[in-house]
């Protein structure tokens, strides 16, 4: 199964509006075939994921956008359950720091870049930097409009020295956003969730759309790619996350090294 068709052609004119939240037509066999099938695929991402952590010769960083409630969290729970945490980071970034705003945007991200053999989430990221910045005039345009570019040349620092980069926009509509925010309302264990900004940036979101598809469109390239994925169904965007991830690591042709000892002449006492 290829998610190849969700990727992102860099330089290309995007529309949002054009890609349905709901489809699921890439797993033809529904809901019920890939929960049936989900634990294997798990599977063989720990598999893939202790390789990489013995291999040591590669870093993997995974990208998580969307709006709020668009499922980031909710993304790690699922795909990573079952990795070894040894191996694995997860890093948020949230309202810059007075020590992070004295230095370049990237700093702070740069900082938590994995190292070779880690995997590095990143629950929103240094795509903050042309996304709130830009819809509430944080900085002025001829400051964010070139962070494109500052992006694409770290990215692809990162990946000449050995880190596969994925981007996932986890694509959800206004009207499931809304759903979700009432059944966090409704509950007791996820009211704490609730912020008044939930409510407030829904009021930015044709705003929010603008940005986030000029943002797809001039940072989508070959060595750092995004997927926009319809997530308005939560098994089908835990299933291409996995399933590309999967296929990532699947090239890296990882293998484990030689002992680092002489085997025949180990002895147990």
């Amino acid at each position: 199964m290829s998610f190849e068709s969700l990727r992102v052609r860099g330089g290309r004119q995007l529309n949002l509006s054009k890609l349905d939240p709901e489809d699921t037509s890439l797993a033809p066999g529904g809901k019920r075939r890939t929960e049936a099938t989900f634990p294997k695929l798990l599977g063989e991402l720990e598999r893939l994921q202790e390789l990489l952590y013995a291999d040591r010769r590669h870093a993997v960083l995974v990208v998580l956008q969307g709006m709020d409630s668009s499922g980031k969290d909710g993304t790690i729970r699922h795909v990573f359950s079952g990795v070894n945490p040894q191996g694995v980071d997860v890093a948020s970034f949230k309202v810059p720091t007075p020590l992070e705003l004295s230095h370049d945007f990237l700093w702070r991200v740069h900082k938590r870049a994995p190292e070779k053999g880690h995997i590095v989430i990143f629950n929103r990221s240094h795509y903050e930097d042309v996304l709130v910045a830009r819809v509430h005039d944080l900085v002025p345009r001829r400051v964010w409009s070139k962070r494109y570019r500052e992006i694409n040349d770290f990215e692809r620092e990162l990946r000449e020295e050995g880190t596969t980069i994925l981007k996932f926009f986890l694509h959800i509509s206004r009207k499931e956003q809304a759903d979700r925010l009432r059944a966090r309302l409704d509950d007791p264990t996820k009211q704490w969730k609730l912020t008044e900004a939930d409510a407030r940036e829904r009021k930015f979101w044709d705003s929010y759309m603008e940005a986030y598809n000029d943002m797809l469109r001039r940072t989508s390239t070959s060595y750092a790619p995004w997927f926009a994925v319809p997530s308005d169904y939560k098994w089908f965007r835990n299933l291409v996350v996995s399933t590309v991830l999967v296929e990532a690591l699947r090239a890296l042709h990882l293998r484990y090294p030689p002992p680092e000892i002489d085997l025949k002449s180990f002895r147990i006492g």
